[in-house]
């Protein structure tokens, strides 16, 4: 499958799966609650399918517009209700009822992100551990005294498996700012803390490799450039490198170790590069122009070749797998989501107070994008993807504005402390400065999709 089809497939299937999710959660409590449910629909617009079941008839709809979904239930403001159906209405039912019925979406969010979670920590993680490369002068890896060699073992008192925990908890730090105690292990297994200063990073910063500015970079194995397979029909394989070719130059600089290769190529999409090859005992001359990958600011380089034996064998060692029993992945999980909603919520507040930069706001291009990556890298990082799009989808519909759950939930409790529902007209003035909130951040969200497809 092309990777456009894959990004297609993956996004329809996130939004699909979790919109059946959110409004399963609303449709559950209703019906428990005692209300009749009219239309359960995937998607806005034109129906594609309809299918009526049950006592009441529900229709169940696949619309044409897969960008959400909804429940719609027995409302005595909406149409006319038979006395005999008057008690099912949700209208007609208590204001704790209303309450609960709304809480269900979201709650269902994260419930599902929860068990992603607990599923993955009981499955197994796969990353690379948090081995600190040579950081680069004039960094502030550099000033904190960080080593080439030396790997993080917590941030802010919170421990570090794999380069994945230490880039989540360096973003919650960098968005707090100032400081933060990073300790350390050394090559030779002692211990240290040093403090990392956060201050250099701006808000831009937060929307693109933040930790390299800071000067944290893997560790790379000083294993010799000796090529694995030779993907057919790739650069290499058009430029004649082989199975077993030892680079040891590029453009008449030695190259001594992989990593210097890769980084040389990566650098160079769409240049010809003067390779030195060791074949055989000979020394070969090979020219070989890297394929282009990616846009912008993330274009690099490829030859589509793979490292030799030892090179996999350096990086297996740095590699690990992150697994907790089923019991222990329980508040694990549990904390994953809290984390998550936390974090959430203290962005969206300092984009509204122009801390942090709404170039992080994302739309439905950007989320199809990544849902498309994280398909190709695996069932993991497609379940990973799920999981954290599952408590952004809760998070946002909490927030209190009309048209969103969080919206609804504001309205009653007005009314329990009001004592009566409130008017029509006040609703219909909520309704409309709801509209216009949704708008304005559905205008940014696409805005920044489209710069981001423009810039890379």
């Amino acid at each position: 499958m092309s990777g456009a089809l894959v990004t297609i497939a993956s996004f329809l299937v996130t939004v699909g799966l979790l919109v059946v999710v959110h409004e399963w959660g609303h449709y559950i409590v209703a019906r428990l609650a005692g209300v009749r449910i009219l239309r359960f629909s995937v998607g806005f617009g034109r129906p594609l399918w309809i299918r009526r079941s049950g006592p009441d008839r529900t229709e169940w709809v696949i619309a044409a517009v897969p960008l959400g979904g909804f429940v719609k239930m027995l409302d005595s403001r909406e149409s006319d209700v038979p006395p005999g159906e008057m008690h099912r209405a949700f209208d007609r039912q208590p204001v704790g009822k209303r309450i609960a019925i709304v809480l269900a979406g979201p709650a269902a969010n994260f419930l599902a992100a929860f068990l992603l979670y607990w599923g993955l920590y009981v499955t197994g993680l796969p990353g690379v551990k948090p081995v600190v490369g040579d950081p680069p002068q004039a960094t502030a890896a550099a000033a904190a005294g960080l080593a080439n060699g030396d790997t993080i073992r917590a941030i802010g008192g919170e421990p570090t498996a794999t380069w994945t925990d230490v880039r989540w908890l360096l973003l919650k730090e960098a968005v707090r700012g100032g400081e933060v105690a990073v300790e350390l292990e050394g090559a030779g297994g002692g211990r240290a803390t040093r403090s990392l200063d956060l201050s250099t990073l701006t808000k831009e910063d937060l929307d693109r490799d933040f930790l390299a500015k800071l000067g944290l970079k893997a560790f790379t194995p000083a294993a010799p450039a000796v090529l694995g397979r030779v993907i057919p029909g790739g650069a290499g394989d058009r430029a004649g490198l082989r199975e077993g070719d030892r680079i040891l130059a590029i453009g008449g600089e030695p190259v001594a170790t992989w990593g210097q290769f890769t980084a040389r190529v990566r650098a160079s999409a769409g240049r010809v590069l003067a390779l030195e090859v060791e074949r055989g005992g000979a020394r070969v001359a090979v020219q070989a122009v890297p394929e282009p990958s990616g846009e912008g600011e993330a274009r690099i380089g490829l030859l589509r070749v793979e490292p030799g034996a030892e090179v996999r064998r350096e990086w297996e060692r740095m590699t690990t797998t992150v697994r907790h029993g089923p019991l222990e992945a329980v508040p694990k999980a549990a904390h994953r989501v809290w984390d998550l909603s936390v974090f959430s919520l203290k962005m969206l507040g300092k984009m509204l107070l122009g801390e942090v930069s709404w170039k992080n706001l994302s739309g439905p291009i950007t989320i199809a994008d990544y849902a498309g990556q994280s398909a190709q890298m695996g069932w993991v990082s497609f379940a990973g993807f799920l999981a954290l799009v599952s408590v952004s989808l809760g998070v946002l519909n909490l927030l209190p504005i009309p048209l969103l759950d969080g919206g609804h939930l504001v309205y009653y409790s007005a009314e329990i402390v009001k004592g009566s529902p409130l008017s029509e007209r006040a609703m219909e003035i909520g309704q409309r400065v709801g509209l216009a909130i949704l708008a304005g951040l559905t205008f940014f969200a696409f805005y920044n999709d489209i710069n981001r497809l423009l810039t890379g």
